[in-house]
C-alpha cells in the first residue's frame, strides 16, 4: 500500500511535467479539451506576405512539434490512466492475465497495464 502511494505521488509529478511539456509544442484542442494540438510557436500577424523561409521555418517547427507532441500525448494519456486505475482500486494488476504486477516492473515504469510476461503483448 505504501509503494502505492509512492508510485501515485511519481505519477502526479510525472502528469504535471507532461503538462509543462505538452504547452511547450502544443496547445489543448478548444473543440476537444482531451486533446492536444501542435503549434508552430508564435505565430506573428503578418502585415505583408510572409517571407517563404519564415514559412518554411513555421512549417518545419509545426512538424516537429507534431511528432514530439504525439509521443508526450500518448504518456500523458497513460499516466492520467495509471491515476484512474489507483482511484478505482485496479491498480497493479495485469490488463491481459489479471495478476499483480511486479513491483520493479512498476517501479520502473509506475504507468505499466502488463506484467512483464505480457509486456510485448501488449504493445
Amino acid at each position: 500500500m505504501a509503494q502505492n502511494i509512492e508510485l501515485k505521488q511519481k505519477l502526479e509529478e510525472e502528469l504535471e511535467t507532461l503538462k509543462k511539456e505538452l504547452a511547450t509544442v502544443g496547445r489543448i484542442n478548444p473543440e476537444n479539451p482531451k486533446d492536444w494540438e501542435p503549434t508552430a510557436g508564435v505565430e506573428a500577424e503578418h502585415e505583408h506576405e510572409p517571407d517563404p523561409n519564415d514559412k518554411a521555418d513555421e512549417l518545419e517547427e509545426y512538424e516537429t512539434n507534431t511528432a514530439i507532441l504525439k509521443e508526450l500525448e500518448i504518456r500523458f494519456n497513460e499516466v492520467k490512466d495509471a491515476l484512474k486505475r489507483i482511484e478505482e482500486g485496479n491498480y497493479g494488476v495485469c490488463s491481459i492475465c489479471g495478476k499483480a504486477i511486479e513491483s520493479a516492473r512498476l517501479e520502473a515504469n509506475p504507468a505499466a497495464t502488463t506484467c512483464v510476461e505480457h509486456t510485448a503483448r501488449a504493445k
